[in-house]
């Protein structure tokens, strides 16, 4: 795996984040890291949900929390679907609601209305597992759930 901080050949710092699910749908959670420190700098779960949710909410957790302290980082998901969600201000789960997901269906209007009603400078880019190996926020879990 790559060296802490070490993104395509060169130093970043960064908030790399990332989600695990027991289960899908199952108990989730997620997290931001930050680069190269290794330092985790948020943690959200276990709630029950899904991991497409917990990569989501992990992103735009990470961008309203640098926004909050004006700090311009790009932020690292290597799920295709949660950026492609952030992109569209939208959650586009089909998780069911019920009496076991209706927090986290709270919580997830609140992520979707905080992108609707904000701006931020942060890019928000693709972890390249392939190459540079997990994602220092990975929960190093074998039942570890992908899309």
């Amino acid at each position: 795996s790559k060296l802490l901080g070490m993104v395509d050949g060169r130093t970043v710092e960064a908030l790399c984040v990332d989600a695990a699910c027991s289960g899908n749908p199952g108990w989730m959670e997620y997290r931001g890291v930050h680069i190269p420190s290794g330092k985790e700098i948020f943690r959200f779960g276990p709630v029950y949900g899904t991991n497409n949710i917990g990569e989501f909410l992990a992103i735009v957790h990470g961008l309203a929390l640098l926004k909050k302290k004006g700090v311009n980082l790009p932020v690292y998901s290597d799920s295709y679907t949660a950026r492609a969600w952030v992109r569209a201000k939208r959650c586009g789960t089909t998780l069911e609601r019920n009496e076991q997901t209706a927090k986290l269906h709270q919580i997830v209007q609140r992520a979707e209305k905080w992108l609707q009603s904000n701006s931020y400078p942060n890019r928000v880019e693709t972890w390249h597992t392939r190459e540079w190996g997990e994602i220092p926020a990975d929960f190093g879990r074998k039942n570890y759930c992908k899309q």
